[in-house]
């Protein structure tokens, strides 16, 4: 292994080094992802919506908020700005006034292909260096962290 100091790990990390280097990973994934969806004239966190959307268009809001584990301020505004940029309609439910539906437009149904381009040039460029083993077991563990995170934050007392 190589040393840590060189790789710039900071001293207070050194019992975090994987996390450290999944935060790491995460910010300059993140910076990637958001220099590509700006070329889409989106944001962060939009193509997630949509994404959901091209599966399961004519969603409700909540249903939304459950599939891509947002918090409900961060989908509420990205949801008016997507509908202020005429990607998407919201409109009551018939069956309750106060259920929001969120459906495509024509627009919005149209950045399918560039996100799905998007997402596999994104992989492309992470996995350039690693084998398909590699990709695998990454993979793999990801989820296995991101379970582990989601099941200590539902056991963690409140307050």
């Amino acid at each position: 292994m190589s040393d840590t100091t060189a790789s710039g790990l900071p001293n207070t990390a050194c019992d975090g080094r994987m996390s450290y280097a999944v935060f790491q990973l995460a910010r300059a994934h993140r910076g990637h992802a958001a220099a590509m969806l700006r070329a889409l004239n989106l944001h962060p966190g939009q193509e997630l919506l949509l994404m959901q959307l091209f599966d399961h268009d004519g969603q409700t809001q909540a249903e939304l908020l459950e599939r891509v584990g947002l918090d409900h301020s961060t989908v509420s505004k990205s949801l008016r700005r997507m509908q202020e940029a005429g990607l998407l309609t919201r409109e009551t439910a018939p069956h309750d006034r106060r259920v929001m539906v969120v459906s495509l437009t024509d627009a919005g149904r149209a950045l399918q292909e560039p996100i799905a381009d998007m997402w596999r040039t994104l992989e492309q460029i992470s996995v350039r260096d690693l084998t398909p083993d590699q990709v695998e077991m990454f993979t793999a563990c990801a989820h296995t962290i991101e379970k582990s995170l989601r099941d200590h934050s539902r056991q963690a007392p409140v307050g």
